[in-house]
């Protein structure tokens, strides 16, 4: 059966592990349809890197000021990672919809729970990218040689725990496309979020 395109303005949520090639295919997307798509701008309380612009990367926020945000229910997903908080504020992701674009969110599996267990945010749409197996994950992280021992030990071990909540019955989930081959992971990926006639 042909997937059929929800609403445009519906965003969606795609997620994978790191090394499945998320930001190959959305980077394909993006330059395919440069009219039609936007990326959330999280907020964070990490201080900026050089060159990075408030706004731009992300909204740079205080403490006091993220904690706010979580007590006024702005926010449709948060974490913390190494003493930082990151979230998606509901503003971010109204904000492209009123440019008529549709969002795009990249997050992690903690994330993604939060986006489909909200009260309020309209469910999205869910897309999990998987790698053909673990053992072929392994060897393209160990192929970037950019990682660590231990940085990518820690990855696989995240990717695993992905991989098996993506199968699990609790699994928001509306797709999973394998990305065995770059040409066909973009193009079932493509039919999932523009229509069958993409």
């Amino acid at each position: 059966m042909a997937p059929t395109a929800a609403p445009f303005h519906t965003p969606i949520v795609i997620s994978g592990p790191s090394g499945a090639g998320k930001s190959t295919i959305l980077k394909r997307l993006f330059d395919e349809y440069p009219d039609k798509f936007g990326f959330s701008v999280s907020h964070t309380t990490r201080d900026p890197r050089a060159g990075e612009q408030n706004g731009r990367e992300y909204h740079f926020v205080t403490k006091q000021e993220f904690q706010d945000l979580v007590d006024n229910k702005g926010f449709v997903e948060h974490a913390q990672f190494g003493g930082n908080c990151y979230g998606t504020s509901i503003k971010a992701i109204e904000d492209i919809a009123n440019k008529g674009r549709v969002c795009i969110l990249d997050i992690e599996m903690e994330g993604v729970k939060q986006v489909a267990n909200h009260p309020s945010f309209p469910r999205p749409r869910f897309l999990f990218l998987s790698p053909p197996s673990k053992e072929e994950l392994e060897k393209r992280l160990r192929g970037r040689a950019t990682d660590k021992e231990e940085a990518i030990l820690k990855r696989l071990k995240q990717a695993e725990a992905e991989m098996d909540f993506a199968k699990s019955p609790e699994a928001p989930h509306d797709k999973i496309v394998v990305n065995d081959n770059l040409d066909n992971a973009y193009a079932e990926v493509k039919a999932f979020i523009m229509g069958p006639d993409a």
